[in-house]
């Protein structure tokens, strides 16, 4: 398989930094990023997406589902000014979210910018969960680079926890030609992973603030009580860091030919 790397030199200086990591640099090669100017969020109200300006140097403004958020009119969500979404496909070793296919299909039909992620359950196998995510969200051309959603130690040590972490991320990267991106929580990063995953893109969330406290984020979860049209419940709102230009240059770097279907289950 070809490796997929991502032409990082198109990038302003504000995201290059944080999305060489996708270009399959070595484990551990940091380099500093620094955050973008965002509107402050407020956690303790429900929060609009706004449209925001048509300006490609705008922040791209997205959300993340799964199925709790139910049936979802994407076309409304697009007309909201939505321009990513990331979409639950599985959990565990077995679990696919019920609304994965019928999300990932209508989000085809847009253009909304669509990525799958994986909830990392510590206790199970991780090559296994790595396997059943590849076997239901198979990434294909203009996708999103996928997450892993790690915010529970299910027990473990933390030793464990890194290692099976590495582990799935590894294997999702093997397979795909794609450097995966980590979700996660500053208070669960400091108490149970350190550093230990610094050499992946970030997806934090952290709510109440301008901008995340770590400093160098690809994507930042900056509500869980967001309103947008087409959906009907509260839904997480995301920042990415940099213009929607560069975010469709990243989804362009995820591109995998010949397998651009979820697989059939």
């Amino acid at each position: 398989m070809i490796r997929l790397k991502l032409a990082s030199a198109a990038l302003v200086s504000g995201t290059l930094a944080a999305t060489r990591a996708l270009s399959g640099a070595a484990p551990h090669a940091h380099a500093p990023v620094a955050a973008m100017a965002l509107a402050p969020a407020v956690a303790q109200a429900p929060v609009r997406a706004s449209r925001g300006s048509t300006d490609e140097a705008a922040s791209a403004r997205g959300i993340d589902v799964s199925h709790y958020q139910g049936r979802i009119d994407w076309t409304a969500v697009e007309g909201d000014g939505v321009g990513f979404a990331f979409v639950k496909a599985t959990e565990g070793t077995s679990f696919v979210d019920p609304a994965f296919r019928r999300n990932w299909d209508a989000l085809g039909e847009t253009r909304i910018l669509r990525g799958a992620y994986h909830r990392f359950r510590p206790g199970r196998d991780a090559v296994a969960q790595a396997e059943h995510f590849l076997a239901v969200a198979r990434i294909g051309e203009g996708a999103l680079p996928p997450v892993l959603d790690v915010e529970a130690t299910d027990g473990v040590s933390d030793a464990r926890l890194v290692r099976g972490v590495r582990a799935w991320l590894a294997a999702v990267e093997q397979r795909t030609g794609v450097r995966p991106v980590v979700y996660t929580k500053p208070g669960f990063r400091r108490a149970h992973l350190g550093n230990a995953l610094d050499d992946y893109p970030l997806w934090i969330a952290e709510y109440g603030v301008d901008s995340p406290s770590h400093p160098r984020w690809t994507f930042w979860q900056h509500s869980e009580r967001g309103r947008v049209a087409g959906i009907a419940k509260p839904v997480d709102l995301d920042r990415f860091n940099g213009s929607h230009a560069e975010l469709r240059e990243l989804a362009s770097a995820s591109s995998r030919p010949g397998d651009t279907r979820l697989a059939d289950r």
